[in-house]
């Protein structure tokens, strides 16, 4: 059977041996007296399973499209003020990017959840 690095890990310690035990990998020779972090490492190495998880950001409750171009016509703005050396709107449009900023991560990040 096929399996991934975030099942491996979700695994009991038992469930991984039994596992291990039915393996004729040098990586994987006393099963029994690896904990569980060496024993997922050794797992993956005799499954040839990538160790490496890449978060998914993906962002809900927010239009993700509206937000970034409302990002790219802000920027605009900033390079605008500081040519004109306006610093007070330069700070303004910097805290509203700031703001957008936050308002994606942290969209992403509760979704990740």
């Amino acid at each position: 059977m096929e399996y991934t690095f975030d099942q491996l890990k979700g695994m009991t310690v038992a469930q991984m041996r039994e596992i291990a035990s039915g393996l004729e990998h040098e990586a994987v020779k006393g099963y029994t007296q690896l904990n569980k972090e060496h024993l997922l490492e050794a797992l993956c190495k005799a499954l040839d399973v990538d160790t490496h998880t890449r978060h998914k950001s993906k962002v809900t409750g927010k239009d993700k499209t509206k937000i970034k171009a409302q990002m790219r016509t802000l920027k605009v703005k900033r390079d605008a003020a500081l040519e004109a050396h306006d610093h007070a709107q330069l700070k303004a449009v910097r805290r509203e990017l700031h703001a957008l900023r936050r308002t994606l991560r942290k969209a992403a990040a509760g979704a990740a959840k």
